[in-house]
């Protein structure tokens, strides 16, 4: 009792109902980065696309991110926190929205206009609420709080796989890829409005949820830590801001954390499929089976982020990063040279190393920043632009087919790989750093 009031009460504030407001936040991009990531497989079925096209939808959303991030940093410096939140809820469920014309538009692009719009949402959603939570207590706690709070983003996760693997790709027609090219161009049409249909209900569904909770936030009175100072100095914060090692090395450890969770969550379906097409299955249900490993892995690392927020009371966080980043690298090895179930495993352990690495990366960088942390974090959610550019790279990998007589979606993992490095330099980096 006493250690949840050091988290949620400081200097005579409660903060515990405005922390549950803004940790749902934390669950709705859950779930709709992880709804997204099966759609690069989906696509490339319903449109007849390689994995290099159908890779364009993580460049959307994920550019989407990018494109927002430091804009959303000047709107809440501008207005509030709180302001920043519900134009984020605004745009989600605009973007949710606009999946019902893209499909009667019967063609791709739109849908990834569709996304960027969500995802310029979810930028000012997550440039909002990751400092707006470092705000709600004492400074010494910040990092553990911002780590509870991201302990519910996987379960938003999890709800997406499963609406993805059970509402989607269960639901999608049949046919599999060979199948899809030789159907005649009548045909292909018939089943990609009838794949279109079954993909964009999801959408809907959340883009009325998020509506709800744009109205309980709107009405509901919220503190306004750090809304004090509505002055805009935006060259010279970021000079002072990136002249802080802390901070402009943990903007590129967070590019490449990105980048390594987003490959590692996206291209289990290919791995898997792969590999359980060698077992003898065909390929739709070797993709859900996919999907269901995919959601262990979801279930895994949700498991070891409330673990891990529980070891930052004993353990430097510098220190638990750096450590949980060597084990994922060397996890990814096995992914990289086993051909079988084993290599499988080895994808869904990573999961558990990746729990703890956003929010710890995040809570390190932002430190001691203050004011500066509503810029600070813009540029942290710019450096999720990894998830835009390092995944069409791997489906480039993958679509080479075999490289050295290995399979390319095995060879491909390289890239996590190198990502989880940069990521072990880092947190070996900071933890001489006050913890």
């Amino acid at each position: 009792m006493k250690d949840a009031q050091s988290l949620f009460k400081y200097n005579g504030i409660n903060y515990i109902v405005p922390f549950i407001l803004i940790t749902s936040c934390f669950a709705l991009w859950g779930f709709a980065n992880d709804i997204t990531n099966p759609m690069v497989k989906a696509f490339s079925k319903i449109f007849r696309m390689s994995v290099t096209d159908g890779a364009l939808v993580q460049v959307a959303f994920y550019g989407g991110y990018f494109a927002m991030a430091f804009p959303a940093a000047v709107f809440i410096r501008k207005y509030s926190y709180k302001a920043g939140v519900l134009l984020g809820l605004g745009l989600y469920a605009c973007g949710a929205f606009l999946f019902y014309p893209a499909m009667l538009t019967g063609a791709y692009y739109p849908f990834l206009a569709a996304y960027f719009i969500l995802t310029c949402g979810l930028s000012f959603l997550e440039t909002s609420c990751n400092p707006y939570i470092l705000s709600m207590g004492s400074e010494e706690t910040a990092t553990r709080r911002l780590n509870m709070a991201q302990s519910f983003n996987p379960v938003g996760s999890l709800l997406g796989m499963w609406v993805a693997m059970n509402f989607i790709q269960a639901r999608l027609n049949p046919l599999d890829s060979e199948g899809r090219a030789s159907l005649s161009d009548a045909e292909f049409a018939a089943v990609r409005d009838a794949d279109l249909n079954v993909l964009i209900t999801p959408y809907l569904i959340i883009g009325l949820v998020v509506l709800a909770m744009f109205t309980v936030i709107l009405l509901m009175k919220m503190p306004k830590n750090g809304d004090e100072s509505h002055g805009i100095q935006f060259m010279a914060t970021l000079k002072r801001i990136f002249s802080l090692p802390r901070y402009r090395e943990g903007v590129i450890a967070q590019f490449f954390y990105v980048g390594a969770q987003i490959m590692c969550w996206t291209f289990i379906i290919q791995y898997g499929t792969r590999v359980f097409m060698l077992e003898g299955m065909d390929e739709k249900t070797a993709e859900v089976l996919s999907q269901k490993f995919n959601i262990i892995a979801m279930v895994i690392f949700c498991c070891s982020r409330f673990v891990c927020t529980m070891l930052l009371r004993y353990v430097n966080a510098g220190r638990l990063l750096g450590t949980l980043a060597i084990v994922a690298a060397i996890l990814t090895v096995g992914v990289i040279f086993f051909q079988d179930r084993t290599g499988m495993y080895c994808l869904v352990g990573v999961s558990a190393c990746m729990s703890l690495m956003f929010p710890t990366i995040y809570g390190i960088a932002l430190e001691g920043l203050g004011e500066d942390a509503k810029f600070g974090a813009a540029g942290l959610i710019m450096a999720i632009l990894g998830g835009s550019v390092l995944p069409p790279v791997q489906a480039g990998i993958i679509d080479c087919g075999t490289i050295m007589n290995m399979p390319a979606v095995n060879v491909s993992f390289v890239l996590p790989f190198i990502c989880f490095i940069v990521i072990i330099i880092y947190g070996y980096r900071r933890a001489g750093d006050k913890a």
